[in-house]
């Protein structure tokens, strides 16, 4: 079989369990006809950022071979979810309607929330007084980079530039293209230079471990939530998975305005 086209690290993996299937003719379990298209669209899925990244692995594959898409969660009562004087707020804070998101800065689908539907529920419902939006951190162990960038957005935060630096973290990747992309401290820097931060504040705020348990507290808070991946949503309580689309957003906020 001829070997297809890298597109991405993400998409790789799923064309690697089509090509050994497909190696090995005699041994074919009888739904192998399938596996092949169900990673195409699993590809497609994956690229236009409609799955999300789970603790250990990129949700996308079920049990049974097939494409897992992340949706709007309906699991029981809306949770409780807590907000802290330490919290990143964006909007009225008496507001009808409250989104909280956890989020990891490495997260290729965080950035697609970023780049997509939050823009719009930031001009349509947050910039008119009718919701806010709350920024919590998931950092997930197999992305490196996360927890330093949310360090850095918490030390970044000391000097009044929050937002600024969640902006550039995920600006910067968004310019290398899709998929996961490596960053290092240094990086983070260099980001940190770029909002306009002093320096030796910074480095001393990021080299003394200052937020290293606030980022760790809001993970162990996610998951006492039941937030195993990222990006997680809550809209006045009700959970969100994955990064999608405006109108799935829209939909939920219009029927909580209503009430």
């Amino acid at each position: 079989m001829e070997e297809p086209t890298k597109m991405n690290g993400e998409v790789e993996v799923v064309l690697a369990v089509s090509r050994a299937v497909d190696a090995r003719p005699d041994t074919k379990p009888p739904y192998a006809q399938f596996i092949l298209p169900g990673a195409i669209l699993l590809a497609a899925l994956i690229v236009s950022g409609t799955l999300f990244w789970t603790s250990s692995a990129p949700t996308g594959i079920g049990k049974d071979g097939s494409a897992q898409i992340a949706g709007i969660g309906d699991q029981g009562k809306p949770a409780d979810v807590k907000i802290g004087a330490s919290d990143h707020v964006l909007g009225n804070k008496d507001a009808k309607v409250t989104i909280v998101e956890f989020s990891d800065f490495q997260c290729p689908f965080c950035r697609s929330f970023w780049s997509g539907a939050l823009p719009q529920i930031k001009r349509d419902y947050i910039d008119t007084g009718k919701v806010r939006f709350v920024y919590k951190h998931f950092p997930l162990d197999f992305h490196p980079g996360a927890k330093p960038a949310a360090e850095g957005s918490e030390c970044a935060n000391d000097q009044g530039k929050f937002w600024e630096m969640h902006d550039k973290i995920f600006e910067e990747q968004a310019k290398q293209g899709q998929g996961t992309i490596q960053f290092t401290k240094q990086d983070v820097a260099k980001w940190a230079t770029a909002v306009g931060l002093n320096m030796g504040e910074f480095n001393q705020c990021i080299s003394s471990g200052k937020y290293t348990k606030h980022v760790s507290d809001d993970q162990a808070y996610g998951t006492q939530l039941g937030v195993s991946g990222t990006p997680t949503s809550f809209i006045n309580g009700q959970r969100i998975v994955g990064a999608q689309p405006f109108a799935s957003f829209q939909a939920v906020i219009d029927s909580l305005l209503k009430k």
